[in-house]
C-alpha cells in the first residue's frame, strides 16, 4: 500500500506545483492535488509510532 502512495503524492505535487507556475492557474486542480498529498502524508504517518508514546510507556514501567 505504501508503494502507491507515494508515486500518487509525487504526482499530484507535480501537478500543484505546475498547476501554480501558470499565468492563470486553477484553484481547483491545486486543491485536490493538496487534499491528495496531505491524505498520502497521513496514511504514510499513521504507522509511525510517536516519540511521546515510547516515553510513556518507559515512564509506566519504571513507575510499576
Amino acid at each position: 500500500m505504501k508503494k502507491l502512495f507515494i508515486p500518487i503524492m509525487i504526482i499530484a505535487i507535480g501537478v500543484a506545483l505546475y498547476e501554480q507556475s501558470k499565468s492563470s492557474p486553477n484553484i481547483y486542480i491545486m486543491i485536490v492535488a493538496i487534499v491528495l498529498f496531505m491524505y498520502g502524508m497521513m496514511r504514510l504517518t499513521a504507522k509511525v509510532p510517536s516519540k511521546n508514546e515510547e516515553n510513556s510507556e518507559e515512564d509506566d514501567n519504571e513507575r510499576g
